[in-house]
C-alpha cells in the first residue's frame, strides 16, 4: 500500500501540469485586478465585465458640437436608448448643459424620455400614426411629419398643434418627396396646413464623406424647398452635418453619433471624446503548441506556442461575431488579437507578447475604450460604430461616471 506523504511533503506531485499550475495559482494571487469601473466596493463580486459610460464625456462632445455649430440651436438625438448609452442618463448629462430640444425615433421613446425631461421639447422622428396621436397629445410630444399622409393624422388629430416637417432632399428614406411639399406648400400657402409648423428638417445622405457632391446637392435642394413653405426654424445637419460647416448648420442642429463619442467623418481625426468603455476578465490562460486550433469551427491555426487569454465577453455582450480573428482586446495598454470565432459569451485572445503578470486570471481586458477605439472595433468588425453601441448587451454591469 502507497504511504500517505509526510507533513512535511511536497503537496504538487513533480511533473509539467502540476508546476504550471502551481504558477498559475501563485501568479492569481499577485494580480492586481485593475478597475475600469468607478467604486469598486460596490461592484458584485461575480461581476467579470463591465460597461463604464463617461457621462462627462458626453457633456464636452454636447459642447464641441455647440462650439461648432456656429450659433445654431444644439439639440441631442437620444434615440435607440441614447445610441445604446441609456437615453434616461445621456438625456440628464444633456439638461445639465442647457439642451431643451431632444429628438427620438419611436413614440414609446418620447412617452419614456418625458418625465425625465418634463420642459423639454421632444421630436418623434418616425411621425404619427392614427392610432399613436392621441399619446403624442397626452405626452406633449411634436410630430416630424414625413408624408401628406401624416399631415392629415395631425391635422385630423390635433388641429393647430406644433408639428415638424421633414422633406426629402435625395435620402429617399422618410419625407416628403417633391411632389408632395408641392402640396404641402401650396395647402400652407392658403393657410389650410392645419397645424403649426415650428421646423423645417432634411437629412444628409453622404455627411461622413466630406468630399461627396451630394452634400452640395442636398443642400440646394433644402435651400429651394426652404423657399417654398413659410418661414420657420431649419435644420439640416446631424454630427457629420455639423462637421461640413456654418453652411449646414443652419438654425438647429441634431447631433447623435457624435455625443456618444463616434467619428461621423471617415479618413479624419475624430474632434469627440470617448464615452464608453468595454471590459471583461480573464478566465483562464493556457499555453498550446504549433498546429493547435482556437474555438468553434477551428477556423485559427496556431503557427507557434502560443499563450491563450479566455475572456468573460461575447456577441451576447455586443461583441459582434465578425469580430473572430479580426478584433483586439487591450492588457494595460497593450493590444492582444482575437483568435478564432466569436463565442457567445467567450473571446479568446492572443496574449504570447503581453508580460504573464499582467494577463492573468482576473485581469481586466478592454475591448471598447482608449486604446480599441470605437472606429477600431467597427472596422474590424466591418461595420459602422453606430451598429456597435446600438448592440451593447444588457448582461454587462453598466456604470455611470459623473452621472448628473
Amino acid at each position: 500500500m502507497k504511504k500517505a506523504p509526510g507533513p512535511d511533503a511536497d503537496p504538487w506531485p513533480p511533473g509539467d501540469f502540476a508546476n504550471d499550475l502551481r504558477y498559475q495559482l501563485q501568479a492569481f494571487d499577485r494580480v492586481p485586478f485593475p478597475n475600469h469601473c468607478p467604486d469598486p466596493m460596490s461592484q458584485s463580486e461575480y461581476d467579470v465585465a463591465c460597461l463604464t459610460v463617461r457621462l462627462g464625456a458626453v457633456a464636452e462632445n454636447y459642447r464641441t458640437c455647440r462650439r461648432l455649430a456656429a450659433g445654431a440651436v444644439t439639440s441631442g438625438v437620444v434615440k435607440a436608448d441614447g445610441y445604446g448609452l441609456g437615453a434616461a442618463a445621456v438625456t440628464r448629462a444633456l439638461l445639465a448643459e442647457g439642451c431643451d430640444t431632444f429628438f427620438v425615433a419611436r413614440v414609446e421613446e418620447g412617452i419614456a424620455l418625458r418625465p425625465i425631461a418634463p420642459k423639454a421639447r421632444i421630436f418623434v422622428l418616425d411621425g404619427p400614426r392614427a392610432a399613436s396621436a392621441p399619446a403624442f397629445l397626452a405626452h406633449n410630444l411634436v410630430p416630424v411629419l414625413n408624408s401628406l399622409e401624416q399631415v392629415a393624422i395631425w391635422t385630423n388629430a390635433a388641429p393647430a398643434r406644433d408639428a415638424a416637417v421633414h422633406f426629402d432632399t435625395g435620402l429617399s428614406r422618410l419625407g416628403l418627396p417633391p411632389s408632395e411639399l408641392s402640396v404641402l406648400a401650396a395647402e400652407m400657402k392658403l393657410n389650410r396646413a392645419g397645424f403649426n409648423l415650428v421646423l423645417v428638417m432634411s437629412h444628409l445622405a453622404c455627411a461622413e464623406n466630406p468630399a461627396s457632391p451630394m452634400n452640395g446637392e442636398q443642400l440646394s435642394r433644402f435651400r429651394a424647398g426652404l423657399a417654398k413653405l413659410p418661414p420657420a426654424p431649419a435644420s439640416f445637419a446631424s454630427s457629420g452635418g455639423i462637421l461640413l460647416g456654418p453652411d449646414y448648420a443652419f438654425d438647429l442642429v441634431r447631433p447623435g453619433i457624435a455625443l456618444a463619442g463616434g467619428n461621423p467623418q471617415s479618413g479624419r481625426p475624430n474632434p469627440f471624446a470617448t464615452t464608453v468603455v468595454l471590459t471583461g476578465r480573464i478566465l483562464q490562460r493556457r499555453r498550446v503548441d504549433k498546429g493547435e486550433s482556437v474555438g468553434y469551427g477551428a477556423t485559427f491555426q496556431v503557427e507557434r506556442p502560443t499563450s491563450l487569454a479566455t475572456v468573460a465577453l461575447g456577441y451576447a455582450d455586443g461583441l459582434m461575431r465578425a469580430l473572430g480573428n479580426k478584433g483586439a482586446g487591450a492588457i494595460a495598454g497593450r493590444k492582444a488579437p482575437i483568435v478564432g470565432r466569436m463565442s457567445m459569451d467567450l473571446v479568446t485572445l492572443d496574449v504570447t507578447d503581453i508580460p504573464e503578470d499582467l494577463a492573468m486570471p482576473g485581469a481586466e481586458v478592454e475591448f471598447l475604450g482608449d486604446t480599441v477605439l470605437l472606429e477600431d472595433m467597427a472596422r474590424a468588425a466591418g461595420t459602422a460604430s453606430y451598429e456597435i453601441l446600438t448592440s451593447l448587451g444588457r448582461r454587462v454591469r453598466r456604470v455611470y461616471e459623473g452621472a448628473a
